[in-house]
């Protein structure tokens, strides 16, 4: 979605029901032909996979005959969420006829949305076609989808809402004021403060649960437990953290700190930071700036998605100064501290630019994380 705070933004999640169970099998093989390119035995070898299943039902000691499968990937696979993704590609095809309109596949969830100024609310007209077309192939290709878990959220000023909505039509009925998008609770402020609150809560929960553990495993073992309950909840998508305020982000140390003191079995008066330098533990701060850093190195080496590598610009001059040559990032603009300047396309460059040039001139993402953990640990302790 757009950083630029002064752009308002609506966010459409799709949902297809039973998705994975009616891909048509004859088409498929002639999208991976007709689209993708596939030649020779290649198809072939997809036909063969998709083909010569069957499937029987059994309830208590009955069980019916066998009958063929003729549609549907195998959930739980490794190719199923790639084929299906083949099978909708041509979605992509009818999204880039549209502008205005940007787009996200994941497996069965779509999402679309619509960035645009306060004078540009004629370009919601773009989003409304691209739904109903979208709707069209789905039903056309025995995909349904799912209305009552298709979801809107807009992200805009609290007085600019009622009038987006107006030019929403249909789609206004779905609008809420929080959704679920990958497992991130987004607000139409997009403070993320709901979110930082059930992480807490979640992961306290966790921690309680843990507890009840420490006197059957041992250390090693138990720190295991902790970071795979825990500190993968903490680091999940915590690049979005920057759009949380001092007070959220206390709150998430505050549940490592919780969890370092369960591991080593301190009470709250022992001052924490030696126990997390014990740990080798980053504190959150430094866990998203580690984060935000490396997807920025992706981003300068061609090894992260194009939206994200859009989102910075090296940074030149038309005069010849000392810090040409240094690898620099350009820091955009901002409109407001507490929107724009959270964004990611003014927070990467800030901390890409505050890195030691042999950090920025490093070609290898796996040397460029371990120096960058050994800097941001120097710095945090």
């Amino acid at each position: 979605m757009a950083a630029d705070s002064g752009k308002s933004t609506v966010l459409v999640l799709l949902d297809l029901s039973s998705a994975f169970d009616t891909v048509d099998h004859t088409k498929m093989i002639e999208r991976l032909r007709d689209l993708v390119g596939m030649s020779g035995p290649v198809p072939d070898w997809f036909s063969s996979y998709l083909t010569g299943r069957s499937f029987t039902v059994s309830i208590n000691n009955f069980q019916s005959d066998s009958a063929d499968l003729l549609c549907g990937v195998p959930q739980g696979s490794v190719l199923g969420p790639v084929l299906f993704l083949l099978y909708v590609l041509p979605l992509g095809h009818i999204i880039r006829q549209y502008s205005d309109v940007s787009y996200h596949l994941f497996a069965d969830d779509i999402q679309i949305y619509c960035s645009f100024n306060s004078s540009e609310p004629h370009k919601l007209s773009s989003l409304t076609n691209c739904l109903s077309e979208l709707k069209q192939w789905l039903n056309d290709n025995s995909l349904q989808l799912n209305s009552s878990k298709t979801e809107t959220l807009i992200i805009a000023p609290d007085s600019a809402i009622p009038g987006i909505k107006h030019h929403l039509g249909d789609l206004s009925s779905s609008v809420k004021t929080k959704l679920r998008n990958l497992g991130v609770i987004f607000d139409q402020d997009m403070s993320l403060e709901f979110y930082s609150k059930h992480l807490v809560k979640n992961c306290f929960f966790q921690l309680r649960n843990i507890s009840k553990l420490r006197s059957m495993v041992s250390i090693n073992e138990l720190e295991m437990i902790v970071h795979a309950f825990v500190s993968s909840r903490l680091d999940y998508c915590n690049s979005l953290f920057t759009c949380l305020n001092k007070k959220e982000l206390a709150r998430l140390q505050f549940v490592q700190n919780s969890a370092a003191r369960l591991l080593t079995r301190t009470n709250r008066r022992t001052h924490i930071t030696p126990i997390l330098k014990s740990l080798h533990w980053l504190p959150v701060l430094y866990r998203f700036y580690f984060k935000i850093l490396v997807l920025t190195f992706r981003a300068l080496h061609g090894q992260a998605p194009a939206y994200i590598a859009s989102l910075i610009q090296p940074y030149s001059s038309t005069r010849s100064l000392r810090s040409s040559g240094q690898q620099l990032l350009m820091v955009p603009r901002t409109c407001f501290s507490t929107r724009g300047d959270r964004s990611f396309k003014a927070v990467a460059p800030r901390l890409w630019n505050d890195l030691p040039l042999h950090l920025r001139s490093m070609d290898s993402v796996e040397s460029f994380k371990k120096h960058l953990k050994t800097l941001l640990f120097k710095k945090a302790f």
